[in-house]
């Protein structure tokens, strides 16, 4: 992963710079050195350290007294300081907004995972996240997810099989569907199915299915799903229209999981700031 993410954040600053930072090279000294902080302008949890350091180490900032009192997954307040360092001021300078972009869109994705987590903290079932994630950050927002106490969904289409409406379109049904997954995988291989009906669900159950999304169903619905599969060993996920004010209903129905698409493509970036500050030679 850490060659990932310095490919990323590589390209990122490249993206940014150009070919110079011309405002700090043509004011900042090459041998002046600087003193970062980052601080909190929101209450948050923190994700997204790893490529915030990354981006000053790849320009070469000669980081000294790295400093950390909050890590990735921790809580924190408006006004807290969560890292410190010294480095050459002109790499800190030229990477700063990089680093800041990683971090605060990160951060952002743990805290809306963190609020949606605690609204159905009292019952049995689990946040998970979707395959609707920034194109190239996958990777760092299911940590991110994690850091925030939410599950991973898969993270690839190599991951698991999990049959879509479009899948069953094109089989022909629901049952043919499951047939021919299982036909073409092996039998470490979970098969799921997305359903939209309880006619669907039935069927999906009837074939064996050990995963069923339960697609933009009623809460009522999804109650009688759960009654239907009372005695089968299947895991059950709601998936769609899953909001903070709905979560806890829908958790409330028996589902075993709830997936969030929100988790990755709605959520704001946390609002943080690096101050910096000349160190005398």
């Amino acid at each position: 992963m850490q060659k990932m993410i310095e490919k990323l954040v590589s390209d990122a600053l490249a993206e940014d710079i150009g070919q110079e930072d011309l405002t700090t090279n043509t004011i900042v000294p090459p041998e002046m050195r600087c003193v970062a902080r980052l601080f909190a302008k929101q209450d948050g949890v923190l994700s997204g350290s790893r490529p915030f350091r990354i981006a000053f180490d790849l320009l070469d900032a000669e980081i000294t007294n790295w400093q950390q009192p909050v890590g990735d997954g921790d809580r924190f307040q408006k006004g807290d300081l969560l890292i410190s360092f010294e480095g050459r001021a002109q790499a800190v300078l030229t990477a700063e907004r990089t680093a800041l972009n990683f971090i605060q869109r990160l951060s952002g994705v743990a805290t809306l995972t963190t609020r949606y987590v605690e609204r159905i903290a009292d019952l049995n079932c689990r946040i998970c996240s979707t395959r609707k994630t920034t194109p190239l950050m996958r990777q760092l927002e299911k940590a991110a997810i994690l850091h925030g106490g939410g599950a991973n969904h898969r993270h690839t289409l190599f991951n698991g099989i999990l049959i879509k409406e479009n899948h069953i379109m094109m089989a022909g049904s629901v049952s043919e569907a499951i047939r021919r997954a299982r036909e073409g995988t092996h039998h470490l291989m979970r098969i799921g199915v997305e359903v939209q009906t309880l006619e669907e669900f039935d069927e999906a159950l009837a074939a064996g299915a050990e995963v069923i999304l339960l697609d933009n169903m009623s809460n009522d619905l999804m109650r009688e799903a759960v009654r239907r599969a009372a005695d089968s060993p299947v895991i059950l996920e709601a998936s769609g229209n899953a909001t903070l004010d709905r979560v806890h209903s829908m958790a409330e129905t028996g589902v075993h999981f709830i997936s969030v698409g929100a988790l990755t493509h709605s959520a704001p970036a946390i609002d943080l700031s690096l101050l910096i500050e000349h160190v005398p030679q």
